[in-house]
């Protein structure tokens, strides 16, 4: 059985180290039939993807996937990809990052999609909050 690959751990460190650094982290996706992306964007066979906290919206990084909804043309779609499929991440302002060997993803052939979920509808009852601090003189 093959070790674990360092991959997964080096894209989110580079990751974690832009947005520390408040740079824009971007991915550079190879798509594949398991790259579920908006295609009017891939050239070449790939994408580049903005990443950062500010582009994304329930973002999440594991072992073998990467998933996120974002605003492409003003619309919101759902997006995910192999950790295998990741050509390399880099910082926009710097450009500063790494390079990876892209592989032929083996694992399961459907996307984890209920870890990028839409955010629940809140009802009047649970919007409403009562803020439990008092100023005092």
């Amino acid at each position: 059985m093959l070790p674990p690959s360092m991959k997964p751990y080096l894209l989110r460190a580079i990751y974690d180290w832009c947005v520390d650094q408040n740079y824009t982290p971007h991915i550079v996706v190879r798509v594949d039939e398991y790259c579920r992306v908006p295609m009017q964007y891939v050239r070449d066979g790939e994408i580049t993807l903005n990443v950062g906290p500010l582009a994304t919206k329930d973002f999440f990084m594991d072992n073998e996937w990467v998933g996120f909804t974002a605003r492409f043309g003003g619309v919101a779609q759902m997006v995910s990809f192999p950790i295998t499929a990741v050509l390399a991440i880099y910082a926009r302002e710097t450009q500063e990052g790494m390079g990876f060997e892209v592989t032929r993803y083996e694992g399961n052939t459907t996307a984890p999609q209920e870890k990028v979920e839409k955010t629940p509808q809140k009802d009047e009852k649970t919007t409403k909050r009562v803020n439990p601090f008092r100023l005092v003189d």
